[in-house]
């Protein structure tokens, strides 16, 4: 095994091409870490895994137009789990999502065959 896949970051590619939605999580700081890292950023602290419920709220977003193509978003998510990513909701038009918005997390396979998964998200029906 090499060093890339014993990597925090490896080890959460893992998780998503598994579909799962991994985040760290530091006991003796009683929080919840997202991007993957070796230890806790405020204390030093040891992290351990955990999977995400995969539920989110839009805190933020904006598009971005294309020429001679359609526009899309970027938005800053806040996980149930209480951590915050950047990322995008897709299947619905980019200047449709919402601050407030719920979300649910899906693991989009990569835009090349080499490129790594990566989290995306959809509109939660009805919310």
């Amino acid at each position: 095994m090499d060093l890339k896949q014993q990597s925090p970051l490896g080890k959460f590619i893992e998780h998503l091409k598994a579909g799962e939605f991994a985040y760290q999580y530091s006991a003796a700081d009683g929080k919840a870490f997202f991007y993957p890292r070796v230890v806790a950023p405020t204390s030093g602290a040891a992290l351990e895994w955990k999977i995400s419920k995969g539920l989110g709220t839009v805190y933020s977003t904006t598009w971005i137009p294309v020429k001679d193509g359609q526009p899309y978003n970027v938005a800053l998510i806040d996980m149930d789990e209480g951590f915050r990513l950047m990322s995008r909701v897709e299947d619905i038009g980019a200047k449709d999502v919402a601050i407030g918005m719920r979300v649910k997390f899906r693991a989009h396979p990569g835009d090349k065959p080499d490129d790594p998964p990566y989290p995306v998200f959809t509109a939660v029906e009805g919310a």
